[in-house]
């Protein structure tokens, strides 16, 4: 009997249906062939379970070995870890390939790559100014074969890198590469070989249009850490996230710049702004805390006159429906009529996305000025969460970022220190303008 699988999420179904009814995607219920059941022994007795005192256990030491790169380590929360397995994703052409290689220029690597010849990745490597001496590489795609050569080796490498966990397959699974059986075999045995041998495993792969991981959702939950590598093509700075570390932080972030001799480590804070001193309606900054360190964003908005019958909200690099939230609170606090007459478009300025509350102040004090054709102050920040009665909640590590932006210089900063509610930055900021 034939059945189906979506490609997205593993949703299983005995019949092909045009919408997964899971993940909800178009055409990705592919065929597959059938499983051979194995016929259960009646005889077989109950096995017996062994439970062992967790006081009796002797604790972990984690060895950590380092990149060599201070923001890529941040993330993964302090290096590799022996025996752990990793999945980095990224749309195509972000760099995941070159900063793969930059991280490994301390270690002893092996490399499979079913999507690069030698000579490209050698090429690659001599470009970034990379010396491998102990590098090795190859082009074989059968996890089978990458295991037996893993283990025959005479010194284990550092770190295992695959690239990518899309043409990887297993000869025990009949279906074509890619395919979501091939995917979660390949990754069962690789996670075998990785606790078995103590070799860090670094598997790369590719991201779909909606930035998610290409295959089945289930990569994630049998992997160890997960990162993203994220950013715009057309901007030069990159963000690598942790959205998932069984032996590090999930919270931090790193920032890289790319250069034409590779990425290069960010630390400045404030590197997402504009240099330009010009002040103009519809543009404030905020400030938030990714992991344990503050970043500065310039949010800008645009509230125009509407000519459909509902109004139009684009959205980029803010959460959609918060910005939603937002908007309903300026209605009801402030009673604006953004709801009925007025489209809204907001940005991010860099292509970044913010995940933080500590810019919903920011926002509305970018309609407002949009709104009313008023600039916000120079030299101004605003911090702080919005909640539905229009009142203002201090955010995660507030002080440290109101400590960052004023030795990056801000004059003026606006918080819940010195804002309750909403309507105190009519108070503030436009009090000539809104007078009626």
């Amino acid at each position: 009997m034939a059945f189906f699988i979506c490609s997205n999420c593993g949703y299983g179904s005995g019949s092909w249906i045009g919408r997964c009814r899971d993940c909800g995607k178009w055409n990705t219920l592919k065929e597959q062939p059938a499983f051979e059941t194995k016929s259960k022994d009646k005889n077989e007795g109950v096995k017996k379970v062994t439970l062992t005192a967790l006081i009796k256990i002797k604790s972990q030491k984690i060895v950590r070995l380092p990149s060599g790169i201070y923001e890529f380590d941040r993330v993964l929360g302090g290096g590799f870890v022996p025996g752990e397995v990793i999945l980095l994703t990224g749309e195509p052409g972000i760099g995941k390939s070159t900063i793969v290689l930059q991280s490994l220029q301390k270690l002893s690597p092996i490399y499979f790559s079913g999507e690069e010849s030698a000579e490209q990745v050698k090429d690659r490597a001599e470009r970034l100014g990379i010396n491998f001496a102990d590098f090795l590489f190859s082009n074989d795609t059968q996890i089978e074969g990458i295991i037996e050569s893993i283990e025959n080796l005479d010194e284990k490498p550092d770190i295992l890198v695959i690239d990518s966990i899309q043409t990887m397959y297993s000869k025990d699974i009949d279906s074509s590469h890619g395919s979501i059986n091939q995917l979660k075999e390949v990754t069962k045995k690789l996670i075998m070989l990785a606790k078995k041998t103590k070799i860090t495993t670094l598997i790369i792969g590719h991201v779909t249009k909606e930035g998610e991981a290409a295959g089945p959702k289930t990569l994630e939950h049998l992997v160890d850490c997960v990162i993203d590598f994220e950013g715009e093509k057309v901007s030069h700075f990159r963000l690598l996230r942790a959205n998932k570390n069984r032996f590090g932080p999930t919270d931090e972030i790193g920032i890289f710049e790319m250069r034409e001799n590779g990425l290069k480590e960010v630390a400045n804070p404030a590197v997402f702004l504009e240099e330009s001193t010009d002040i103009a309606p519809g543009r404030a900054t905020v400030g938030v805390v990714e992991g344990h360190r503050p970043l500065f964003f310039e949010i800008q908005t645009l509230a125009v006159s509407t000519a459909l019958p509902v109004p139009r909200r684009v959205i980029k690099g803010l959460d959609y429906n918060k910005t939603l939230l937002l908007l309903a609170v300026i209605k009801k606090q402030l009673n604006f009529p953004l709801d009925k007459y007025f489209d809204v478009y907001a940005n991010v300025i860099g292509g970044f996305t913010i995940k933080s509350t500590a810019s919903d102040l920011g926002f509305i004090a970018s309609i407002l000025s949009s709104y009313k054709d008023t600039p916000l102050p120079k030299n101004s920040l605003y911090i702080g969460e919005v909640g539905l009665q229009g009142e203002i909640r201090s955010v995660y590590f507030e002080n440290k970022i109101i400590q960052e932006a004023k030795r990056l210089g801000f004059e003026k900063i606006y918080s819940s220190a010195n804002l309750k509610n909403v309507k105190d930055l009519i108070k503030i900021f436009y009090k000539k303008t809104f007078e009626k």
